[in-house]
């Protein structure tokens, strides 16, 4: 099987990418009788955990990988198998405070093609660039991003999401940061380059509706029905088009009721190349927030609350979901969430679906 064939398969399959936000101090657990237990947590990184991401093995996906964010100035990204047991020769370390990390597939570099690790790294405004699954550098101390902006404070990257457009193949990283603009210019999205074999960025649009409430960092993508997902903090989830070509309005704005305080991470559950649900992390509650990622029957746009999980995290902000097989342990996909005691709680995806949302066949 071709290369193209296993990276479209796995599309197909329901490769989702994740994202995190800033996390609040609170650490108030839920006490709820259903709460849901994960199956493994991580070893414990040396700071503060913030998002992780799911590299999916094509080969073999029971041996994937997470990658996940030790946010700190003397930062980190760590790498985990599926029992959250660290990989040290893969951990790669001296990030300048990495918050989010995402990963792309099939990035064509020079003669060769590879999977990648995306990273903030918040102190220097640079993009980290690693490929998959070695975890080496692609491109030497980073790429520096929001060039020519006013000030330090409008340059401070937090959030990271990766973007491949299934209809032409071009890749994309979508940037967000710690303070922006309130003008629709908050996010910056860039074109994922090679030239004779090294890598580049050209920026090719600056969007999204910023209420100035708080900040925009968890930022997540979904590659089939080709739309952005950003959490504006304590106002809701804002939704736009990935493809830069389709135009810059807004298409949607929900989760605007009944979070506690912070709209934080955003990833998404695939039943199929059209339908599933986007999780949002309600961080001071410990809550998942449930939508369908399909809209509604009469609106694609319309994302009504299904339901709300309760989860063993602690002020958890970023996730990653799945619905790939993943092996014996996690037959109908995985959920990951981040937690504020430095780990990252690995869940079965059974476990948080109960009898109340669905899993693919």
């Amino acid at each position: 099987m071709s290369r193209n064939k296993l990276i479209n398969g796995l599309w197909a399959l329901g490769i989702i990418t994740g994202a995190c936000s800033g996390r609040s101090q609170s650490n108030e657990k839920v006490t709820a009788p259903n709460l849901v237990k994960p199956m493994y947590i991580t070893d414990q990184v040396i700071h503060d955990t913030d998002d992780p991401a799911l590299w999916i093995n094509p080969m073999d996906p029971a041996k994937s990988l997470i990658i996940g964010t030790d946010k700190d100035a003397d930062g980190a990204l760590y790498v985990f198998d599926l029992k959250g047991k660290a990989i040290d020769s893969l951990i790669v370390r001296n990030i300048q405070r990495p918050n989010n990390v995402d990963v792309g597939y099939g990035l064509k570099l020079g003669d060769r093609t590879v999977d990648f690790a995306v990273t903030g790294e918040r102190m220097t405004s640079k993009l980290r660039f690693f490929s998959l699954p070695d975890m080496k550098e692609m491109h030497a101390d980073g790429i520096e991003i929001f060039h020519n902006e006013d000030g330090p404070e409008y340059r401070d990257l937090m959030g990271v999401a990766t973007y491949q457009n299934p209809k032409n193949g071009k890749q994309y990283v979508i940037a967000g940061r710690k303070n922006g603009p309130q003008d629709g210019t908050y996010l910056w999205q860039y074109e994922i380059k090679s030239l004779e074999g090294k890598l580049s960025l050209d920026l090719v649009r600056k969007f999204g509706d910023f209420s100035g409430k708080k900040e925009i960092e968890a930022i997540a993508v979904d590659n089939e029905l080709g739309y952005i997902y950003y959490s504006d903090e304590g106002v809701g989830v804002r939704k736009y088009h990935a493809d830069p070509e389709k135009g810059n309005e807004q298409l949607a704005l929900f989760a605007t009721d009944g979070f506690t305080k912070d709209h934080e991470g955003i990833s998404l559950y695939k039943l199929d190349s059209q339908s599933g649900y986007i999780l949002v992390s309600d961080q001071e509650a410990n809550l998942f927030h449930v939508f369908p990622r399909e809209g509604s029957p009469s609106n694609p746009h319309e994302h009504k609350l299904i339901t709300k999980i309760a989860t063993s995290t602690v002020s958890s902000d970023g996730s990653e979901t799945s619905s790939i097989a993943l092996g014996p342990d996690f037959p109908k996909g995985i959920f990951i969430a981040m937690s504020d005691d430095r780990t990252f709680q690995i869940y079965k995806w059974e476990d948080m679906a109960k009898d109340i949302l669905k899993s693919k066949n």
